[in-house]
């Protein structure tokens, strides 16, 4: 059995992973960013070490550092969790060439199915068939306009070493093309570290439904049961179930066949999801992500299987603990993401923030995968996943009133979050009979006067100021750097007498009001982020509705429009400018 792993990951999914170890007696090691030296990950682990940085380029995708890490701490594994390095095929085989073992999928299988191009064609060699899409990267705009020409508008632009919806643009014409592959380019290598897209077919009214594999090193590969993804805004998913509702049993035993096919076409091992598209009948190989789920617990808490201590199993060589006729499915269980965002009537705005209170719900069949505690701050830098709060239920009408319960529940202030869109989806009638789609959401579900206002207290908090200091331990000297409030640091003594806060200093664009200009002239930002384009020019005349800027906040692309037409007069912000709610970005006379 492993001794030591090491968490290349933050945020709930880190928690998770630590907890599991910590269940089988494996000492855990946490990394941590600048910002996150507080994280509840950190605080739980046996050891953490400091990666250094702000943004996920500067630390969590910092190969070199982490491989360093590795090496000082000992690890003989090391858990990738989910985004960030999980589908890296370089960073796998880093680890596997240093005699560590690296808990997910051999690199080569990840280099077939990590790339959703040659996962394709990988499921096609298998006899599965995906929704047509091309088995090139793209090079330029002309090849989008050139499929969606001879498939039909719209298609999807989709990031190649991509997952949950990022680095995804739909295109509805030829006039779109050019700018959406851009953008999804943009953002997949912000989120993925690299910038591959194809192109696909983009269905209509489908319901995305996954399912659950594992595999060990002994030749076994099975799936463990189902989930339906479909309640999504942006190609993100907000709620997950398991069973799929309404979904007939002959397809479930064919699509679970399949994805057990896909899985043994590029040997793979340990857990991964394959993804389809299931529309009138007929299903499609859509991806596989090699690696675990966000969903996952959805998947744990019908079949009493725990994925992620059977993932550590398989990484050392055991084999699996359970075959395909021993799983046992029980009940319906839902999975609601929280997000650190305010719905907005159907904007979905990114939120983040200091959580000043953070009580999560309790009772039968309720349980919460966390990555903040109260007093924590969700950075705009990373993903704005607070947590997973997950319901089940004896049957699935059960499951919807516990998790409603649950929400109802909640206690969360500080920062605006999605229940109150989560309460909304899953008290619609369409959720119940299961009418709904990947489009639903969007296309559907009215959120008309649904919001969140993130619930302050009184005062701002106190910023925090670095100290160095020497200490001694076991008559050994040490030079530490201590984080301190602002009020508190005059009673620090410091060897090196400057102070400097962790996080990068924010350059203001100009004082403002709430909104987007409220039709005034003066474009303001509704959330805190980063300006990755500017598009308009002084003296530009531009139209209501024209956008100005591109803002980046938690890994999403947000574009800022203007709410008048008129002509540029000033622009306060430049490409890498950090902004903050409110301030005002451009100026509309």
């Amino acid at each position: 059995m492993l001794k030591k792993v090491l968490i290349a990951n933050r945020g709930e999914i880190a928690v998770r992973v630590i907890r599991a170890c910590q269940e089988m007696g494996i000492a855990t090691v946490a990394v941590y960013s600048d910002l996150d030296r507080d994280a509840l990950h950190v605080r739980l682990a046996d050891e953490a070490y400091a990666l250094g940085g702000t943004t996920a380029a500067e630390s969590y995708l910092n190969t070199e550092i982490i491989l360093d890490v590795i090496e000082r701490s000992g690890a003989d594994a090391v858990h990738p969790g989910y985004g960030f390095f999980s589908e890296n095929t370089d960073f796998a085989r880093a680890i596997t060439e240093r005699g560590v073992t690296f808990i997910g999928p051999p690199p080569g299988a990840i280099e077939v199915m990590g790339d959703k191009v040659s996962s394709r064609i990988a499921a096609q060699a298998a006899g599965v068939n995906g929704v047509p899409g091309t088995t090139q990267f793209l090079n330029d705009a002309t090849e989008v306009v050139a499929f969606g020409e001879e498939f039909g508008w719209p298609v999807a632009i989709k990031a190649a070493y991509g997952g949950g919806g990022r680095g995804m643009r739909v295109v509805r014409e030829e006039s779109e093309a050019a700018e959406a592959l851009d953008s999804a380019q943009s953002e997949a290598l912000k989120g993925f570290g690299r910038d591959e897209c194809y192109v696909e077919r983009y269905l209509t009214w489908p319901r995305h439904i996954e399912m659950q594999i594992i595999a060990d090193t002994h030749g076994n590969c099975v799936w463990v049961a189902e989930r339906d993804c479909s309640a999504q805004r942006r190609h993100q998913k907000l709620i997950e179930e398991s069973p799929a509702p309404s979904f007939p049993a002959e397809i479930r035993q064919a699509m679970g066949d399949a994805a057990v096919k896909v899985a043994k076409a590029c040997g793979y091992v340990n857990a991964g999801t394959v993804e389809f598209l299931y529309q009138d009948g007929e299903f499609f190989f859509l991806e596989m992500n090699t690696r675990l789920q966000v969903e996952h617990p959805v998947t744990e808490m019908v079949s009493g299987i725990d994925l992620v201590a059977e993932q550590i199993r398989v990484a050392a060589g055991e084999p699996l603990s359970f075959t395909q006729d021993d799983i046992q499915l029980s009940g319906h269980a839902i999975e609601v993401r929280i997000n650190a965002e305010n719905p907005a009537e159907g904007k979905f705005l990114p939120s983040p923030g200091d959580i000043t209170t953070l009580v999560p719900p309790a009772g039968f069949g309720t349980r919460w995968d966390g990555g903040y505690e109260s007093g924590d701050t969700v950075s705009q830098y990373y993903d704005n996943l607070v947590g997973k709060l997950i319901c089940w239920g004896a049957d699935r009408p059960t499951a919807i009133s516990r998790t409603l319960r649950a929400l109802r529940e909640f206690r969360i202030e500080g920062i605006a979050t999605t229940i109150p869109a989560d309460i909304a989806i899953l008290e619609h009638s369409d959720f119940a009979e299961s009418k709904h789609s990947t489009k639903w959401v969007e296309d559907v579900l009215d959120l008309t006067g649904v919001s969140s206002t993130p619930i302050v207290a009184d005062g701002d908090a106190e910023a925090k100021v670095q100290r160095d200091v020497d200490v001694e331990v076991n008559g050994k000297r040490f030079s530490v750097k201590v984080f301190v409030p602002e009020s508190q640091a005059g009673a620090v003594v410091a060897s090196g007498g400057s102070a400097g806060g962790a996080a990068r200093p924010r350059r203001s664009a100009g004082a403002g009001g709430a909104g987007a200009g409220g039709g005034s002239g003066a474009v303001t930002v509704p959330m805190q982020g980063t300006i990755v384009k500017v598009l308009v020019e002084v003296g530009q005349e531009i139209e209501a509705g024209a956008t100005v800027c591109v803002l980046e906040a938690m890994k999403m692309e947000n574009n800022i429009a203007a709410e008048k037409a008129g002509t540029v007069k000033e622009i306060k912000v430049a490409p890498g400018d950090s902004v903050g709610s409110g301030d005002v970005v451009v100026v509309i006379e």
